[in-house]
């Protein structure tokens, strides 16, 4: 493939990236094993937000909303995507509704005192103030990425589905699957942000499973006009 191909140009760009995003949390190593062992040891149960049952029906419809264009991208077998709305739902009542987890980990002998980690960020939102330590920041960071993603992938998918084509250009001239891309990114952010257990366990069953979605979705479009070109200049995923 030639180097001097924009595609590949692009892509190459966009994997350094998240390379340098992934490497400058090195700056950080202290904040991000406090951040971690805090949530698996329970010992911010003092800190985390509760009761907060509008915010979890909030942050619920929002991020269920981003599965609905699936339909128009395929014949979408909603079985498929049950284990994404339990962790969602799930994910969203533990984190501002009942932290189950934390509370029961913070229950069990003596819970090590909390750490104590920068907060250079706090956000007044629906009447919750939100307060973000830096892994939160870097965790945040990558779930606006990967909505920014799925949103403009859709447009663009949209648009070439209108007009009954195959979408080789735009975000499709980067990754020839940007919207999981951006589903990745958003449970890879929530990991990084708020490594409770569930976040933990879901996380790699979630990245799995858009990574068969994704091979699934080509096997249906594999016989379009253009498209094992198009496969050969443009990787996957990223």
């Amino acid at each position: 493939m030639d180097w001097l191909d924009p595609a590949r140009k692009w892509n190459t760009l966009a994997r350094l990236g998240l390379i340098a995003l992934a490497l400058s949390s090195l700056l950080y190593a202290d904040q991000f094993y406090e951040h971690i062992k805090a949530h698996l040891s329970g010992s911010i149960v003092d800190d985390v937000i509760t009761g907060e049952w509008h915010v979890v029906l909030f942050n619920i419809a929002l991020f269920l909303s981003f599965l609905i264009p699936l339909t128009f991208r395929r014949k979408a077998d909603w079985k498929e995507y049950t284990i994404v709305v339990a962790f969602i739902v799930s994910l969203f009542v533990e984190t501002y509704g009942i932290p189950l987890h934390i509370i029961l980990v913070a229950g069990r002998g003596t819970t090590p005192a909390a750490p104590d980690l920068d907060t250079p960020l706090v956000i007044d939102f629906l009447g919750v103030e939100f307060a973000f330590t830096i892994p939160m920041i870097y965790g945040a960071v990558l779930i606006l990425l990967g909505m920014t993603l799925i949103i403009v992938g859709w447009v663009q998918l949209f648009k070439g589905v209108k007009n009954n084509e195959l979408v080789t250009t735009g975000l499709y001239a980067i990754s020839r699957n940007p919207q999981y891309l951006g589903f990745m990114l958003v449970v890879a952010g929530w990991w990084v942000g708020w490594p409770t257990i569930l976040v933990t366990i879901f996380a790699p069953i979630l990245i799995i499973l858009y990574l068969r979605l994704c091979k699934v979705e080509e096997k249906e479009v594999g016989d379009l006009p253009g498209f094992p070109e198009y496969r050969e200049r443009v990787r996957l995923v990223i």
